[in-house]
């Protein structure tokens, strides 16, 4: 039986719910499912150039499991490009370092500081939030 695997800290989920090629005149296949902590090992690594060693501190990682997430991710994105697939976003084994949440109305998504309301959307002031979990 498999050890229990430990949840991955991400800063923020990602802006994107997916990506889809542009132009392709097959039928479209199976999406690539990337999911929230590979997001964040692709933002931290390569966006942010952080060594792995200061990724895999942030996400509460070792530095091994923070190179495999991070391999596993690079291996969807190549898959995704070589064989024009989209990408979708999903929440995988992450858990947030702050509360998040997503507004039904203008879909933004936002954590809440201490001094805000949280019943309503920063941006709309829409009452229609939900917590992304």
């Amino acid at each position: 039986m498999p050890r229990h695997r430990r949840m991955r800290k991400v800063v923020a989920p990602p802006d994107f719910k997916g990506f889809k090629p542009y132009g392709i005149n097959k039928a479209p296949s199976q999406p690539i499912e990337l999911f929230y902590e590979e997001y964040e090992a692709i933002k931290l690594a390569d966006y942010d150039s952080l060594s792995q060693l200061a990724a895999s501190d942030i996400m509460g990682v070792s530095r091994p499991t923070f190179a495999r997430i991070y391999a596993t991710a690079r291996q969807k994105i190549a898959k995704a490009l070589a064989e024009s697939r989209e990408i979708i976003a999903v929440y995988g084994h992450a858990v947030f370092e702050k509360d998040w949440f997503t507004c039904l109305h203008c879909h933004s998504r936002f954590n809440i500081p201490q001094s805000a309301d949280p019943l309503h959307c920063p941006l709309c002031h829409s009452e229609q939030i939900i917590a992304i979990s």
